[in-house]
């Protein structure tokens, strides 16, 4: 009886099942996908809109602007010294 044919075929049938499981391997992970969920999309929207939007009012900034020139913007000290304290303290009252 001839044990060193038997060690050959082994050791080859035991290679191509190596082979064989590396390959299906491979095709499982091409097949791999992800998606984003509905409310990741709603984020990247609700973003998107947020970054194009400008942080400056221009029409308030405008009607203050013209009331500046024709003398008549009006400004309570009462205010603007609440708003320094509470910038200063860090509250909002």
């Amino acid at each position: 009886m001839r044990i060193d044919a038997y060690n050959a075929v082994n050791q080859v049938y035991q290679t191509t099942k190596q082979t064989q499981k590396i390959n299906t391997e491979k095709k499982i992970a091409k097949d791999d996908k992800f998606e984003i969920s509905q409310t990741g999309k709603d984020l990247a929207v609700a973003k998107k809109a947020l970054s194009e939007t400008s942080d400056i009012r221009e029409e308030r900034v405008a009607a203050i602007k013209k009331q500046m020139e024709e003398g008549t913007y009006k400004v309570s000290a009462e205010d603007v010294a609440e708003k320094i304290l509470n910038s200063m303290t860090g509250s909002i009252f």
